[in-house]
């Protein structure tokens, strides 16, 4: 099975937040979308589909198929699962099922794509990067499948990678029709990062000091300037070169009540991806030798609260 066709069937692994929306978006442009979750959330979604609520899509409910597991071959599975979450979802993505399937994580973090390619061919894995606020409500699985998208944009940037450009442009074009700004890059690293040097000071911080962006701008902006700018020289020591001016402007593209996915984990007694995300961004500093010490000590801080 190839993306020939104007509708691709997409398989969703984590219909979360995210994953969520994605679903219902793509299912409203006329996709066959199949949602991969435990059985009650896929219960849920068979019987109810999925209820968004959005400043800028609307507010809709989408028909979804839902099963625990992918049974048969699709176009494009699009991973939206948390990175703590990942070994344990993979397992419902069996890579006999996928066929030839274009396999699109949109984790945080900047080295899963590695652990990927490991599991599946690494010529149909493409990574992307989403730029969105979307939360699914009573994420324990009780009443129906609510996600609140609360952000005036949805973007995605989608890396060719290893994978064939043509099909990855199908994907972005599918994206884009059902809503999302999607467009396609061959330099994955710079990917990766310029949302990394975005991600990190806004999760580190917002869940450091449990507060929303707007209070993390002001009463918090010299950690938060400190921040972007160690992040920018960790991406730059990488080979992607990040503006640190660019990355605290998008901070104002935000609604001041926004949270981070990870503090709203801290909040909800989850588990945190701070290893995807600090821990990382410690790691490739620590191998090329970039001094970072407001990460450094704000990952410490959150480790020491039990995080």
């Amino acid at each position: 099975m190839t993306l020939t066709t104007s509708k691709p069937t997409v398989a969703i692994l984590g219909p979360g937040g995210v994953g969520g929306l994605l679903a219902a978006l793509l299912s409203r442009s006329g996709h066959r979308v199949i949602c991969l979750a435990r059985r009650a959330t896929a219960d849920t979604l068979r019987n109810s589909g999925i209820e968004v609520h959005s400043r800028r899509f609307g507010d809709f409910t989408a028909v979804v198929e839902a099963d625990t597991e992918l049974r048969e071959p699709v176009d494009v599975c699009l991973i939206t699962v948390k990175q703590t979450a990942l070994d344990t979802a993979l397992t419902r993505v069996p890579p006999a099922a996928l066929g030839d399937a274009l396999v699109v994580p949109l984790l945080n973090g900047v080295e899963h794509p590695a652990a990927l390619r490991a599991r599946y061919r690494p010529d149909r894995v493409a990574p992307g990067v989403i730029r969105v606020e979307s939360t699914r409500l009573a994420p324990d699985g009780t009443g129906p499948h609510v996600i609140e998208h609360g952000s005036p944009f949805a973007e995605i940037d989608l890396a060719a990678g290893t994978a064939l450009r043509s099909r990855v442009e199908t994907l972005a074009d599918a994206l884009s029709a059902a809503g999302v700004t999607a467009g396609v890059t061959e330099d994955e690293t710079t990917a990766l990062w310029a949302k990394m040097a975005f991600l990190a000071p806004f999760a580190l911080l917002t869940t450091r000091h449990g507060a929303p962006l707007g209070e993390v701008r002001t009463r918090h902006h010299q950690d938060l300037e400190k921040l972007v700018t160690e992040t920018a020289e960790v991406s730059r020591a990488c080979g992607a070169p990040v503006d640190p001016a660019q990355a605290l402007a998008r901070y104002d593209a935000f609604p001041a009540d926004a949270k981070s996915s990870m503090q709203r984990d801290a909040e909800a007694g989850r588990p945190l991806e701070l290893d995807a995300i600090g821990g990382a961004l410690l790691r490739a500093a620590d191998r090329h030798g970039v001094s970072v010490p407001v990460t450094t000590r704000l990952v410490r801080e959150l480790r020491a609260a039990g995080h």
